[in-house]
C-alpha cells in the first residue's frame, strides 16, 4: 500500500551508522524501500557516524528538491541515547541554521508488527532446520543490541517474552551484544545448561555487521563444545515487509499528531502472535461482583467478601465466570499442568 503526503514535505531516515559495509548498504535498501511507499515525496536517509551520507547531507538533498517540512525518523528498533538525544541534537541543530521545519517521529519500538516480523524470522529458522523437536523442548535466546539505557535493554526483554510465549518455547534468555548483561557466551552457557534438546539464537537487531557476525560466532563456538544439543541460528530482520510497514506508521503517526499508548499491543484489538484467538472479544471485567464492596456502599451492609481468585495460578480456564478465552498455551508443560496438587 503507497501513502501520499503533502506537498513540499520530506522524509529523513536518520540510521546510527556502522563501518561495516553490508550493513551501510542494507540501510541504504530500507530507504529504497520506503520510497516504494510514499511515491512522489522524496526520502532520504544518512548517518550519526562510521558511514556516509551524514543525517544533515540529507537533510542538504531534501532541501535542494524544494521540500520545507521534513519527518525525521529514527532508524532505531529501541530509544536508547542515539535516538533520545543524539539525533534530535543534530536536527535541531539543522533546522535552527537553515530556517527547516523538522519533526521528529519515534522508533520502531515496541510494535505488534515488528513481533510479527521477528516471529517470521524465527519460524523460517525453524522450517529450514526441519526435524521433530517439538517448541516445548526447544529454548529461545533472543540477543538485544545492548545499551546504558534499562528502558531499551527491557524492550528487548519484552519482545523476548512475546516471542516466547506467542510461539511456545520451552524456554527463553534474552543476551546483549554489548554494554550490559548478560552478554552472548555467558548466556549460550547458561542456556546449554537448562537441559533443552535445541537452542534458537536470533540476534533481534535491524542490520548485519560486526555484532551479528559475533552472535553467530559465539553460538558456533559453544555448539562446538556441546555436540548433544541443535543450535540453530535465526536470522535478523533486515528489510521485512513488517518492518517497512512500522517505518510507515512512524511517518504517518508524524503527520496525524498522534500519541499512541500501549493498546496496540492489546490482545483484544489485534493479532497478537499466537492470541489471534482472542481479537475482537468484548473487554469485560470479571470483577463486577465486587465492585464497590469494602467502599462503604452507604447502605450500611459491611460484606467481608473474600476475594478467592488466585490470581499466581490461573490454570488457563475461566475461574467459573466465562469471560475469560481459553489461555493458548494451558498445556505447556511448564506452565499450570506444571503444579502439583495437594490435598
Amino acid at each position: 500500500m503507497t501513502s501520499t503526503l503533502p506537498d513540499k514535505t520530506g522524509i529523513m531516515i536518520c540510521g546510527h551508522g556502522s563501518r561495516d559495509q553490508r550493513a551501510v548498504d542494507e540501510f541504504a535498501q530500507l530507504s529504497h524501500r520506503l520510497r516504494e511507499r510514499f511515491p512522489g515525496t522524496p526520502v532520504d536517509y544518512g548517518y550519526l557516524e562510521f558511514a556516509t551520507p551524514v543525517i544533515r547531507d540529507g537533510l542538504d538533498a531534501l532541501r535542494g528538491r524544494g521540500v520545507e517540512r521534513v519527518l525525521a525518523v529514527p532508524g532505531m528498533l529501541f530509544a536508547a541515547g542515539h535516538a533520545k538525544n543524539d539525533i534530535p541534537s543534530v536536527l535541531n541543530t539543522y533546522a535552527a541554521q537553515n530556517g527547516l521545519e523538522i519533526a521528529y517521529g519515534r522508533e520502531l519500538a515496541v510494535d505488534l508488527k515488528m513481533l510479527q516480523a521477528a516471529g517470521d524470522r524465527v519460524a523460517e529458522a525453524l522450517a529450514a532446520a526441519g526435524g521433530d523437536v517439538p517448541r516445548e523442548e526447544t529454548l529461545l535466546v533472543v540477543v538485544g543490541r545492548g545499551a546504558s539505557d534499562p528502558d531499551a535493554n527491557s524492550n528487548v526483554a519484552k519482545m523476548a517474552r512475546m516471542l516466547w510465549e506467542g510461539m511456545g518455547f520451552g524456554w527463553c534468555e534474552v543476551a546483549y551484544s554489548g554494554v550490559t548483561f548478560p552478554l552472548v557466551e555467558p548466556a549460550l552457557e547458561h542456556a546449554v545448561k537448562l537441559g533443552y534438546r535445541r537452542i534458537v539464537v536470533f540476534p533481534y537487531f535491524l542490520f548485519t555487521g560486526i555484532l551479528v557476525e559475533r552472535i553467530y560466532g559465539y553460538t558456533d563456538q559453544v555448539a562446538a563444545c556441546h555436540p548433544g544439543i541443535e543450535f540453530i541460528k535465526a536470522g535478523y530482520l533486515n528489510d521485512h515487509p513488517k518492518v517497512i510497514d512500522t517505518f510507515v506508521d512512524r511517518v504517518h503517526e508524524i503527520v496525524d499528531g498522534a500519541n499512541l499508548m500501549n493498546c496496540q499491543m492489546c490482545k483484544y484489538r489485534a493479532q497478537v502472535l499466537g492470541f489471534e484467538a482472542e481479537v475482537g472479544l468484548p473487554q469485560e471485567s470479571h470483577h463486577h461482583h465486587v465492585e464497590g464492596i469494602g467502599s462503604g456502599d452507604g447502605g450500611g451492609h459491611h460484606h467481608h467478601h473474600e476475594h478467592d481468585h488466585d490470581h499466581g495460578h490461573d490454570h488457563g480456564h475461566s475461574h467459573g465466570h466465562g469471560h475469560h478465552h481459553p489461555y493458548p498455551h494451558a498445556d505447556h508443560p511448564l506452565g499450570p499442568r506444571s503444579m502439583k496438587k495437594t490435598g
